[in-house]
């Protein structure tokens, strides 16, 4: 990975993790909704928006439709990522009962699923869009930047939960009843 992208990296993926850890308050306000949670969110797009546009040599073009896709996309993931949030969530709970209901853990799996199927033709879309006026060195380009954040995005929240179980004393179990 170039310098300025392990910088870029480092730099934001602290923050957006900590947008992604965020929990759901009493008042059923989505995660990351705070005004320091949104701005930190617009600072992170300005970043990656000036990031993107030197790696790639975007026109300014390029650049606006390049930041009018992600944003259109983006609004279309959101809702089905919470619900993922949410099926995970349930089926967790599910799985952590004495004996978890077969015929609910099935169908919150064929939900993952679908939900799943959605968010891959939500990015095939926007893939075909960007093909449209990203040169293919540059939409490769982009898709592996994309990627390399992701990733050390992922790697910061998996670790920022790692240390916050550490710091939570262990959850009794329920005993499992054997099965017939």
């Amino acid at each position: 990975m170039s310098r300025l992208a392990w910088m870029l990296a480092l730099a934001l993926a602290p923050a957006l993790a900590a947008l992604a850890a965020q929990e759901p308050t009493d008042s059923g306000a989505a995660p990351g909704s705070t005004p320091e949670a949104q701005e930190l969110r617009k600072q992170i797009q300005q970043k990656w928006n000036e990031h993107v546009r030197s790696t790639l040599g975007l026109s300014d073009e390029q650049t606006a439709k390049l930041h009018a896709s992600e944003q259109r996309f983006e609004t279309e993931r959101q809702p089905i990522r919470a619900r993922q949030r949410e099926i995970n969530r349930a089926l967790n709970t599910e799985l952590a009962a004495g004996t978890p209901n077969e015929d609910r853990v099935k169908q919150l799996i064929n939900e993952r699923q679908e939900n799943q199927r959605k968010l891959q033709e939500i990015n095939r879309s926007e893939d075909r869009e960007m093909q449209g006026y990203l040169t293919p060195v540059q939409h490769a380009r982009y898709q592996e930047e994309r990627r390399k954040f992701q990733e050390r995005v992922a790697e910061v929240v998996r670790h920022r939960r790692e240390q916050r179980r550490e710091l939570q004393p262990p959850r009794p179990r329920a005993p499992r009843r054997p099965r017939r």
